[in-house]
């Protein structure tokens, strides 16, 4: 954080747009910052080597309550990898379980997405430019068996909890990068560790370092909690979570008041031949905001709602999102003639 908000100063400040003092208001070095701290926990399940090398003791919290284990991994060659996948995710379909598909590029993503569809597969692709709300609803479908199989990049890698995935399959596992690297290979590997017939495919001609390591620790998590299990005589088991979201079930709930209402409005004009105005008005402190205070509070808010939504508490995205709807009538009742 310290080196990005330096360069991004320096930049203004050598063309003239900042004092050479706006150095001065700066984020901590990371020195600085672990000399005001004093104890530090950090909490990763694939800590960086910097974290390793500086922590005093490592806590392992590999055992899951549930007795599920870590997914099977198989090597697969890269020549025959699409028709080998088409098998996989038909015989995934026919148990009504889904599909996870990594690929290295979103143009691959996309092929792969069209020539799925082609062959009948109910199939999606996850990429940057869909937003936060539009992204928890395909993954909602994608439990909810609206579709069987989701293709994805990096979206793939972290945060995602899904039961209903059996299979995760990392196209091109050994072109050696970011996305290919031994953590970002054990994350997408997890992706399939929520469910009990949990397998993972990497498609690759050769073993790279990275798949060597991440495929060494998930066969050493897996036999830790095998031996878990045995011992204390538990039989793993898929999962079971519901699938709805309750700022999906806010928005489509929303709409259906909102078809209610129109129908109402029209039926009043109707009966009266005049127009109807909105039940609940606008609250006075919304009235009092000027245009331009108005303008930053809806920017605000909207900030704080795709924060809200990113962290998944949809509860306060829903909140903001309603405030947000009494903010821009207000907008567009200053926006009209005679209105300041």
């Amino acid at each position: 954080m310290f080196h990005g908000d330096r360069s991004r100063k320096d930049t203004l400040i050598d063309y003239g747009f900042r004092l050479p003092c706006a150095r001065d208001n700066r984020p901590l070095t990371p020195d600085e910052f672990f000399e005001r701290v004093g104890k530090v926990v950090f909490v990763s399940a694939t800590p960086g080597d910097w974290e390793l090398s500086v922590s005093e003791n490592v806590v392992e919290q590999i055992i899951r309550p549930t007795g599920l284990v870590d997914p099977v991994v198989e090597i697969r060659p890269i020549q025959g990898q699409i028709d080998d996948l088409i098998g996989e995710i038909k015989e995934r379909s026919q148990k009504d379980e889904r599909v996870l598909v990594t690929t290295l590029t979103k143009r691959m993503a996309e092929d792969l997405t069209d020539y799925l569809s082609e062959l009948g597969i109910k199939v999606k692709w996850l990429h940057s430019d869909i937003k936060a709300i539009e992204r928890v609803e395909l993954l909602r479908d994608l439990r909810q068996g609206v579709f069987d199989v989701l293709v994805g990049v990096n979206l793939l890698r972290e945060g995602l909890d899904l039961p209903e995935v059996s299979l995760v399959a990392i196209m091109e596992a050994d072109k050696e990068g970011f996305l290919r690297a031994e953590r970002s290979l054990i994350q997408t590997i997890g992706r399939a560790a929520r469910n009990a017939e949990g397998k993972v495919i990497l498609y690759a001609d050769k073993m790279t370092d990275s798949i060597v390591k991440a495929k060494g620790e998930t066969e050493r998590r897996r036999a830790l909690q095998m031996a878990h299990n045995q011992e204390h005589g538990i039989v793993p088991r898929t999962i079971v979570k519901h699938s709805s979201n309750i700022l999906l079930d806010t928005l489509r709930g929303k709409s259906e008041e909102i078809e209610l209402e129109q129908a109402n409005v029209k039926r009043k004009r109707k009966e009266k031949g005049g127009k109807v105005n909105r039940p609940e008005p606008i609250p006075e402190a919304v009235l009092e905001l000027s245009q331009r205070d108005l303008l930053l509070a809806i920017k605000r808010i909207e900030k704080e709602m795709k924060d809200a939504a990113r962290e998944l508490d949809f509860e306060r995205a829903a909140d903001l999102r309603d405030q947000l709807k009494v903010l821009h009538e207000r907008a567009q009742q200053l926006r009209k003639p005679g209105n300041n």
